[in-house]
């Protein structure tokens, strides 16, 4: 670089400097210097004290956080780690650090709001700034030295269009790059950006929810103090703390096992919000580690990962009322009630089992299950996940990521998942397996959050190994009882978790109880170390924080147990017809890669017992799974459970391949409004684009495998996915329009005139009344499941 282009970029990096330190000047000496830790001692005001006002205040103000804040602003990949679910989030401020760095050399630190910081002190060390005054208290300063509010009044001096796109200025999506203002550098950043107020790329709030947030930083930023828990909902918590902390050597092994499976759950207790009508959904609870007994205040232990060192002698186990706001994307409800207590004493408990010594947290057997709890009742282990499969599956979908991506390009766009019978499990015990395989089973968690490039060949390796003594093991049970349906687990006869149907979004994905459509792209059965392995490498054992070294051998390592589900699949096809299958699902794959579905490192000759009558056998085998499935299939997931005038319509979006179906995003909602003599009637449901790729075993140039012209459209009822990439509002009388031009869409200027016509764009006036009904409906429709979506990813066409 010349040293005269050198000079001036100096120049003008020295004037920036110059600029925010004098802004910074300029309000120490009108409000004095700012007092980190003043939020950490703001009281809370009492509904019924004399602040009453005040509490008014902060819950007009909850309401406009969460449904037009935290859409945004939730998790990990909230913009500027500005976590606006909670007001701990609001006072511990942003940051310009990344979460997501896929090239990061070293980990990063942890900044898990709750966990990692308790002050706002804390978070101040940790590099994030403040978006309220933490300076002298009055009504100018509040305003004045508040980030929040500047970027409210940017968005109202500059609201950007009504129609249309939003400007090309703002960077959007997944891989937007984020300014993040501080206080000091707003008017540099307010210049450059007059349209990037908040809420950002989206509608300028209204007049009231504006002078709602207004008039709450105004007051100081007040909060209300929660109230006491109900008496039987306290009951319920010393119910199961007494049960997670008994002293018994297998009490202790047993609940450590639960909570490295359930951290990441909003536990609630069904039998005391069924006896509640007036609550709109459940009180959540979260599991955590503590230093201090049940009884006593919480001392929270927060580690990189659920089975790491907590420092202490012992552990115990609390539930905390978890206060923020639920996002979709994070939500992964479980219900607590007497009869899992029950079966959970009679299998942890009360079996005929000894443990003689409490493992240690060293992380090589830490982080393999196998060998941490191997005292346990290996069918008590399968039964305590596979109970509740569908949280299991959504840890990796929902878990330490936010939004799963290091776990989705290694899975297909739609497949189905079912387990292999608890009973089969036994005899894989029986015969030695699991004491064979335990030092084949280890993860790349072992290696901590600083892995090597290259650390992943050891575990092909491995995988090798374990797939010799598998084989070993189903050709002894195959002896018995030749393959068949009746190894998939039948739910016993009402768990709707036995089968599952898996949805990725490209850069996420959504998990759904039952088979739905008829013929997806793949299929996996899935046994207990599969199931195992699956949580503590995407789980339990992945770190967000991690180096680009973790980050790709967990992904690599996946591929491993992708493959190990598909093959288990494969064995319940002809033997004949077992290669030609996994060709088709592995186009232009390496034989290397083949080797680990089905062939020399995986080569299975047992016949099933199922019969075959066509040359399609995989179709067969699909037919088969859903006629097995279906007493146990939900109801509202498929069109069949739909009017039969809007089924006829929108199966003709389900019969899209190719063309029209590659103009759509990944994800749209769709309402269809119906005006019945002053009564509105909203039908939602979304479509879903599911790519088509030669094969998914490879982690780079996924976009050269990509088949558009296989790409196929599914329409379902509901809701499905966390973030929409556009939503479509059609009134009922123009539904066939919409679904005839969706159709003969063949070109970008074609699909702009749809949403001209019936999109909801980022800039539509009716945007956040659309919001609303969609999240109104979906609470109304699903108080458990249900959550705010993610605006993040809508798109700008």
């Amino acid at each position: 670089m010349p040293l005269r282009i050198r000079s001036v970029l100096l120049g003008l990096l020295v004037m920036l400097a110059g600029c925010a330190y004098w802004q910074t000047h300029q309000l120490d000496e009108r409000y004095g210097k700012p007092d980190p830790q003043h939020f950490d001692h703001v009281p809370a005001a009492s509904p019924r004290g004399r602040e009453s006002g005040n509490a008014e205040k902060w819950t007009a103000a909850k309401q406009v956080l969460e449904t037009r804040c935290a859409v945004c602003h939730g998790c990990y990949d909230s913009p500027c780690q500005l976590n606006l679910t909670a007001r701990e989030g609001v006072t511990r401020g942003a940051t310009q650090d990344r979460v997501y760095d896929g090239g990061r050399l070293l980990a990063a630190r942890m900044t898990r709001l709750f966990e990692d910081g308790q002050s706002t002190a804390d978070w101040r060390k940790k590099g994030f700034y403040p978006v309220l005054n933490e300076r002298q208290q009055s009504d100018e300063a509040n305003l004045e030295g508040s980030l929040l509010v500047k970027m409210l009044r940017l968005k109202h001096a500059h609201p950007g269009p009504t129609e249309g796109p939003v400007s090309e200025t703002l960077s959007l999506g997944v891989d937007a790059v984020h300014q993040c203002p501080t206080l000091e550098s707003f008017k540099s950043y307010s210049r450059k950006f007059p349209e990037g107020g908040m809420p950002y790329g989206l509608p300028a709030l209204t007049a009231t929810e504006e002078q709602a947030l207004i008039d709450w930083v105004k007051a100081g930023a007040p909060h209300e103090a929660e109230p006491d828990l109900e008496a039987a909902l306290q009951q319920q918590i010393d119910q199961w703390e007494v049960f997670f902390n008994q002293d018994s050597l297998k009490a202790q092994l047993s609940s450590r096992y639960m909570f490295e499976h359930l951290y990441l759950a909003h536990l609630y207790f069904p039998q005391v919000e069924a006896s509640d009508a007036g609550r709109d959904r459940p009180t959540f609870f979260k599991l955590v580690r503590s230093a201090s007994a049940p009884g006593q205040p919480l001392e929270r232990i927060a580690t990189r990962r659920p089975f790491d060192d907590p420092g202490v002698s012992r552990v115990y186990y609390r539930l905390v009322r978890d206060t923020s706001a639920v996002l979709v994307k994070t939500h992964m409800p479980y219900a607590l009630d007497d009869a899992r207590l029950k079966r959970w004493k009679k299998a942890f408990h009360d079996a005929s089992y000894t443990v003689t010594s409490l493992p240690g947290y060293a992380p090589e057997t830490a982080s393999n299950p196998f060998v941490t709890f191997e005292a346990l009742p290996q069918v008590a282990r399968y039964r305590f996940m596979l109970e509740e499969a569908h949280y299991t599956i959504s840890g990796f979908i929902k878990g330490p990521v936010c939004r799963g991506q290091i776990a989705l390009n290694v899975i297909n766009d739609y497949f189905w998942v079912a387990f292999v019978d608890p009973r089969f499990a036994s005899l894989a015990e029986d015969a030695g397996f699991l004491a064979k395989t335990r030092n084949s089973l280890n993860l790349p968690a072992e290696d901590e959050s600083n892995a090597g490039l290259l650390s992943w060949r050891k575990y092909a390796k491995m995988e090798q190994d374990f797939l010799k003594e598998k084989i070993k093991a189903l050709q002894y049970v195959a002896q018995n009882e030749p393959f068949s349906l009746g190894y998939l687990w039948n739910g016993d006869g009402k768990n709707q978790n036995a089968s599952l149907t898996i949805f990725r979004h490209l850069d996420s994905a959504t998990v759904v109880k039952g088979l739905v459509g008829e013929k997806p792209q793949t299929a996996w059965i899935v046994s207990y170390p599969l199931l195992e392995r699956i949580h503590y490498l995407l789980v339990a054992g992945f770190d967000v924080y991690g180096n680009v070294g973790h980050q790709l051998s967990t992904r690599l390592y996946m591929d491993f147990l992708r493959m190990e589900g598909e093959f288990n699949f494969l064995a319940l096809l002809p033997p004949g017809s077992r290669i030609a299958v996994r060709d088709a699902w592995y186009r232009d794959a390496s034989e290397d890669v083949k080797a680990y579905i089905y062939g020399p490192h995986s080569k299975l000759d047992v016949n099933t017992s199922l019969t075959y009558t066509t040359d399609k056998p995989l179709d067969e085998l699909y037919g088969m799974w859903k006629k097995y499935f279906t007493p146990l299939q939900p109801k509202g997931i498929s069109l069949e459970d739909v009017d039969e005038d809007e089924r006829l319509l929108l199966k003709k979006l389900n019969e899209l391949v190719g063309g029209a179906t590659t103009l759509f995003p990944e994800t749209s909602v769709l309402t269809v409004v119906e005006n019945r003599g002053g009564y509105e009637k909203r039908q939602w449901f979304t479509l879903l684009r599911h790519r088509s790729y030669t094969n998914i075993a490879q982690i780079f140039r996924e976009e050269t495998r990509h088949r558009p012209e296989e790409d196929r459209l599914m329409v379902l009822p509901g809701w499905v996915g966390a973030y929409p990439n556009v939503i479509f509002e059609v009134e009922r009388a123009r539904l066939p329009e919409f679904v005839q031009a969706a159709r003969l869409m063949e070109t970008e200027e074609s699909y702009r005139r749809l949403l001209d016509q019936f999109g909801v764009r980022r800039t539509a006036p009716t945007f956040w009344g659309v919001s609303d009904h969609l999240h109104q409906a979906f609470l109304a429709a699903d108080p458990i499941q249900s959550g705010l979506l993610d605006y993040n990813r809508l798109e700008n066409r």
